[in-house]
């Protein structure tokens, strides 16, 4: 409902017991206000036209929802307030647009008993409501009177909507209700309030009403005071800052300075630009990029992009570089003083760095260190940047599944970034650093891409000269690089990045190597980190050797360093609690006390106790180690099974196994015994190997499961100190296999005396160093035949 001017109506019409009715949908209209209404759809101008042809009185309801202009026609009963206000037309101005302009005089309100709808409109049968004044409360009703009419002189006087004429005719009013029905008719409140305010026929209520949204307005005017406040400190914060910026632009010019910080840094990039002498591509991207930088407005969100690429291209070595200048005295004595034994992998990095000196490079050259957990392989790499004096970087790829880890982000991402091999660069500031890029074998595949394809790039001299990360977007030369990976084993590295390098094998050690290691390294390097001296803890060789057989019987020295740091651990405490004091010395019978029960038992393996058992030698991505191959008969239909998480190479290995003593079971043996023909087929076999939740593969244990079926036919019992490894062919050949040097260390770590190996692998055998063989007998074989005459316990 419109509401351009409002004023004080006062009237004595009679008011008739009936009243056709206006719906409004915007506000209801107060006793004695003056109010202008402009109506536009023909049913209400309809209904105004009727009810000036008679008295010019209407009953105006407010709808309890908001529908849109025309809508009326379709009201029903429910859709109307009962209480609405009698209005008598005073004026009526005809629109050019086809509408009405009216002008109303409130003059009463009234409550419809009755409310009859017609086709013309609804008739409401009324009773007019008058105030109600208690006189009991005429004193509570002064003090709220005077209370509006103060709290409403600072609404008025904080909003300038309200003029002078509506502050005269509020002071002009004498009578509480009128002044409070006038109130509401000028505050902004919502219809809903006006249409609850307007059906309070109690003086007092309606006053208390209507005092409590002046007191909203209130807090809404003080809080829209403190908005603008805030807004106008701000703007002349900024407008004061913007003066003494361009007063300091002024000044600096002035002095021949940059004139802020942007332009600062510009000129901080061009120099580092000119120093690089870039040239090509490289140079022209630079060019552009500078100037787009130069001319960007420092609020632009591709201000800090171009900025951080800047930094990243002119902080990339482009040309600096270390001299080559090798000294392989030097480098053996370094790799002699960081690493004990492992001669053969010292002997291959020094033919290497012999080679890389005569070239003058090592382009082309990617060596790969595979061996299991804890053999020192990261620290091989850390030794040979430290032999050719070259800065060391090192990154793991293991799980890696993003490519962009790699090769980078494109720069139209949200917070993109270069590869590893970018920022590897960034950090050494040297073209031609010794990079390590750890666990190559545990690469992953997802959505994202394939990091290993991405490798293929960076490892290939061919392309590699010519790099381009994906943020970069720039040619850079990475083939000066020395990359080194490591690995845990073979397998699993894609063939097409296994091609691109020269695998060296680092075995795991023996007992007697991991003595001297911890003598010489181990203990002195976990010494230190606890706080204590070299000389305050001192073992006996009888408990390092006890030590390693019964916590750190793995390949490598992780265990065995921790075995160090729990009991220095301890040790640690006692001197902090003053109960003892160093040097100690540390006995065999003192370590349970410090470590707690063994790890491992006398032997990890259970020694052959009756036919059907046999020690087998498996090579594992952790290192060697000594299987136990059970094998049992029952009484039945032929067949057999295998249990112990078997791959699929080794069970096809059973499968060669069983079908071969199946054959052989088909001639007589010429011995003692004789092989029962039908023993296959009156008996159901089962091959298991322990422990049933380590997941086991490889063709090389045919001949032990073959083996333990023969032990198991002939019922005649294996050699306790005896192992064997090799793969059966289907006619019984014994065909090479490969980590030979692995599993001897692993027979060597569990007391094996006895070894059958393939003949094949003889030339293996002879490169094992002496220390790994001392104690053993070696039997190479070709067939299944020749174990007849090694594997039995002798008869007595």
């Amino acid at each position: 409902m419109a509401s351009e001017e409002t004023a004080i109506v006062q009237s004595d019409t009679a008011l008739p017991p009936k009243l056709l009715v206006l719906p409004v949908r915007d506000k209801p209209l107060f006793p004695g206000v003056f109010s202008p209404l402009i109506l536009h759809d023909s049913y209400s101008i309809n209904i105004v036209e009727q009810a000036i042809k008679l008295d010019g009185l209407l009953g105006l309801l407010l709808t309890k929802e908001e529908e849109e202009e025309g809508e009326s026609i379709s009201l029903q009963k429910s859709d109307l307030y009962t209480v609405g206000t009698a209005v008598k037309i005073v004026k009526r101005l005809r629109l050019s647009d086809g509408g009405i302009h009216i002008f109303l005089a409130a003059i009463a309100r009234f409550r419809y008993f009755k409310l009859i709808g017609r086709k013309e409109g609804f008739v409401a049968f009324v009773r007019y409501l008058n105030d109600e004044i208690d006189t009991a409360e005429r004193k509570e009703i002064h003090a709220l009177t005077r209370a509006i009419v103060t709290d409403m002189r600072q609404v008025m006087e904080n909003n300038p909507l309200f003029n002078d004429e509506l502050k005269l005719n509020m002071m002009n009013i004498d009578n509480p209700g009128k002044i409070a029905d006038f109130i509401a008719s000028i505050l902004n409140i919502d219809r809903d309030t006006q249409q609850e305010i307007l059906s309070l026929v109690k003086v007092k209520e309606r006053m208390l009403r209507v005092l409590l949204c002046i007191k909203r307005e209130l807090e809404l005017l003080k809080i829209q005071r403190k908005i603008t406040r805030e807004i106008n400190e701000k703007i002349e914060k900024s407008q004061r800052e913007y003066f003494l910026r361009e007063e300091l632009k002024a000044i600096q010019q002035e002095l021949g300075m940059p004139a802020d910080a942007k332009q600062s840094e510009y000129l901080r990039l061009s120099e580092r630009f000119k120093k690089l002498q870039l040239s090509g591509e490289a140079a022209e991207r630079v060019e552009q990029e500078l100037e787009k930088f130069k001319l960007m407005d420092k609020s632009s969100p591709e201000f800090q992009v171009t900025h951080n690429y800047l930094d990243t291209v002119l902080s990339l070595p482009w040309s600096n570089s270390v001299s080559l200048d090798i000294d392989i005295a030097k480098a053996h004595r370094i790799l002699d003083r960081d690493h004990y034994k492992l001669n053969d992998v010292k002997e291959r990095i020094l033919e290497f760095i012999a080679v890389g000196k005569l070239r003058g490079s090592f382009r082309g050259s990617i060596l790969c260190l595979v061996g299991p957990p804890g053999v020192g392989k990261t620290s091989v790499g850390r030794s040979v940047a430290r032999a050719l004096g070259k800065p060391f970087f090192r990154f793991s790829v293991g799980g890696m599944r993003d490519e962009a880890e790699i090769k980078g982000h494109r720069r139209t991402y949200i917070g993109a970034m270069p590869g590893k091999i970018i920022q590897g660069l960034k950090i050494v500031k040297e073209n031609n650093p010794v990079f390590m890029i750890d666990e190559i074998d545990k690469l992953g595949i997802s959505y994202q891409g394939d990091p290993s394809s991405a490798l293929l790039e960076v490892l290939d001299p061919e392309q590699n000269k010519n790099f381009r990360d994906h943020y970069l977007d720039l040619p850079f030369n990475i083939s000066r690089v020395l990359f080194i990976t490591t690995a845990n084993t073979r397998e699993t590295i894609p063939a097409p990045l296994l091609n691109r390098m020269e695998d060296i094998q680092l075995s795991g050690y023996i007992t007697e190597e991991k003595i001297h290691i911890a003598k010489r390294f181990l203990i002195p390097r976990s010494l230190k980190m606890m706080g204590m001296q070299r000389g305050d803890v001192s073992y006996t060789a009888e408990t390092l050797r006890y030590i390693a057989q019964h916590w750190a019987r793995e390949s490598g020295l992780r265990n065995y360093e921790k075995a160090f740091h729990k009991i220095h651990r301890k040790l640690a405490r006692k001197i902090v609690a003053k109960e003892k004091s160093p040097p100690f010395s540390i006995t065999r019978d003192e370590v349970d006390n410090y470590l707690g029960p063994p790890l491992f038992r006398e032997e990890e393996f259970r020694a052959p106790e009756r036919p059907g058992m046999v020690l087998g030698l498996a090579w594992t991505p952790l290192g060697g180690a000594v299987l136990t191959v059970e094998a049992i008969a029952t009484r039945g239909k032929g067949g057999f099974n295998l249990t112990g998480q078997l791959g699929e190479v080794m069970q096809e290995s059973a499968k060669i196994a069983y079908s071969y003593m199946r054959a052989l079971t088909d001639e007589q043996d010429e011995q003692d015994e004789q092989i029962v023909n039908d023993y296959f087929d009156t008996h159901h076999i089962h091959i298991h190997l322990p422990a049933g939740a380590t997941k086991k593969d490889g063709p090389s244990a045919g001949i032990t499961m073959a083996t333990a079926l023969l032990s198991l036919v002939l019922k005649r019992r294996v050699k306790g100190k005896l192992a064997m490894t090799g793969e059966l062919s289907l006619v019984g050949d014994v065909l090479a296999i490969g980590g030979l040097k692995e599993k001897l260390i692993a027979a060597k770590r569990n007391n094996i005396r006895y070894i059958v190996f393939p003949k094949a692998n003889q030339t293996d055998l002879d490169e094992i160093p002496d220390i790994i063989k001392r104690g053993m007998r070696f039997f190479p074989i070709q067939s299944m035949k020749e174990l007849l005459d090694i594997v039995w316990v002798t008869k007595k």
